[in-house]
């Protein structure tokens, strides 16, 4: 995954404000927070995890895929993408 090495201090720093958001979800639960307000904090942390995902899934569409060096390669780098996508949306 070299590319996700270029992209290393970026992905990062979004995966610590995602541990964050987490934290606050565990904090507003442990205090009892409202449900609106803790629904909130979950679909913020959601949404960020979504982000990330589609991060990583452009970079192995551009690396993986569409950079491919012989069709068998794409053709695996496919087939681990579907699989991964479809995991995900279950």
């Amino acid at each position: 995954m070299a590319h996700t090495v270029r992209e290393k201090t970026k992905l990062l720093q979004r995966i610590r404000r995602i541990r964050g958001q987490v934290e606050a979800i565990e904090r507003a639960l442990e205090s009892e927070a409202s449900c609106s307000q803790t629904l909130q904090l979950i679909a913020a942390a959601r949404g960020a995890m979504s982000g990330l995902m589609a991060e990583v899934v452009d970079e192995h569409l551009q690396a993986h895929i569409l950079g491919a060096r012989s069709d068998s390669d794409r053709e695996r780098a496919a087939g681990e993408l579907g699989d991964v996508v479809r995991t995900y949306l279950r």
